[in-house]
């Protein structure tokens, strides 16, 4: 009798991927089931960075939310504010002078360039041996950002949570020696930001490793609710700064870029198009900033002297991950009645159940990573 091997199929085998695993952030679990390598299926779990911030919007006053909401999308802070506080001017009927508006978009397009940044250099280290053996092109980037931070520490004395933002306009107002810095600091961002454009755009591993990875068809892509750089790259020519401008963005020249295969090669480059965008914006706010006040509102003795109306309000913004709203309940006290936060990570992570199974292991970073999400943001 012949020894024979035989080999039996014991069905899939179910891997954790995360939380602890650096491309998970630390705060999001991938449950995959794997035939070899290849993902037939998977499990996402969240919550792991879930803080209860649209429930503590109940206990606290409409002026004391905002530096509060800043740390949801800690990589815009921005961003999260400004979506915020339009939705109470949009309630509260409150007029914004154009000087406050120019300043609030010069300090959002900032944070855009600066949080793209962090995009492109952590997929480097996500993708390993692509890109200089990717610590180099995380420190290439985080370099730039750097000189970002300095511009916002020049304007509101902190790095990060610039805190800019307030009901009918904004806590501080540009001086001449900032727009000096900020000129500096376009002229060399530009050759740089177009240089990582065309080094990736060209690297072979990169675009052995993106280029055919996690399509995202026009159709998933409306179906799931995904948007920014996620739709776009799919080719959806949708930007809420173009399609329902807000502040002043009518006033500024810029274009959409836009990707034609959706998959994670153009997901990324066009975010990195979306940096030289965002400094022709900076440039042409600079160059043209209008005179006047900074606030429409006179000093408020105590925060619980905002009361907008009874009624409810929604108000979308363009972050860097795309469509961030919120939508207020108002019952005439200084505190909202409810509020819901339309996070655009939370729709774009959506799809990872839809992208993963049929790829590799391999693939998986590369697809996660090319999402963009932002996990304050996902979880709030």
């Amino acid at each position: 009798m012949e020894d024979r091997i035989i080999e039996k199929d014991f069905g899939d085998l179910a891997v954790n991927m995360g939380p602890q695993h650096p491309s998970t952030h630390g705060v999001f679990r991938l449950k995959l089931y794997l035939q070899g390598e290849r993902i037939n299926k998977i499990e996402s779990f969240l919550g792991y960075l879930h803080r209860g911030v649209e429930k503590l919007s109940e206990k606290l006053t409409y002026d004391q939310l905002p530096p509060v909401l800043e740390r949801d999308d800690y990589l815009s802070p921005t961003s999260n504010s400004l979506g915020f506080i339009n939705a109470v001017e949009k309630i509260c009927e409150i007029e914004v002078s154009r000087k406050s508006s120019y300043i609030r978009v010069l300090v959002a397009e900032l944070q855009r360039i600066s949080s793209h940044l962090v995009a492109l250099g952590t997929y480097g280290l996500d993708l390993g041996g692509a890109l200089g053996g990717g610590a180099s092109l995380f420190l290439y980037c985080f370099r730039e950002r750097e000189k970002i931070l300095d511009v916002m520490e020049d304007l509101t004395g902190t790095r990060f949570h610039t805190n800019m933002n307030q009901i009918g306009g904004v806590r501080y107002d540009v001086k001449t020696e900032s727009i000096n810095k900020i000129r500096k600091l376009v002229k060399e961002l530009r050759p740089v930001l177009e240089d990582y454009a065309n080094m990736i755009s060209k690297d072979e591993i990169f675009m052995k490793r993106t280029q055919n990875i996690g399509i995202i068809s026009k159709e998933l892509a409306e179906e799931s609710g995904g948007s920014g750089p996620i739709v776009r790259g799919s080719g959806i020519n949708f930007d809420v700064r173009k399609n329902k401008p807000y502040e002043c963005y009518s006033e500024f020249d810029f274009n959409i870029p836009l990707g034609t295969n959706g998959d994670a090669y153009d997901r990324t480059i066009v975010r990195m198009k979306e940096n030289i965008e965002s400094l022709r914006i900076v440039e042409q706010i600079i160059e043209g900033i209008p005179s006047g006040d900074i606030h429409s509102r006179k000093p408020l003795k105590s925060p619980k002297l905002t009361r907008p109306p009874k009624g409810s309000s929604y108000f979308s913004i363009e972050s860097p991950r795309g469509e961030l709203g919120f939508f207020i309940v108002s019952d005439g006290t200084a505190i909202p009645y409810r509020m819901k936060i339309r996070a655009p990570s939370f729709s774009n992570l959506s799809l990872v159940e839809k992208l993963l199974p049929g790829t590799f292991i391999a693939d998986s970073v590369v697809i996660l990573g090319s999402l963009d999400p932002v996990f304050g943001d996902v979880d709030r």
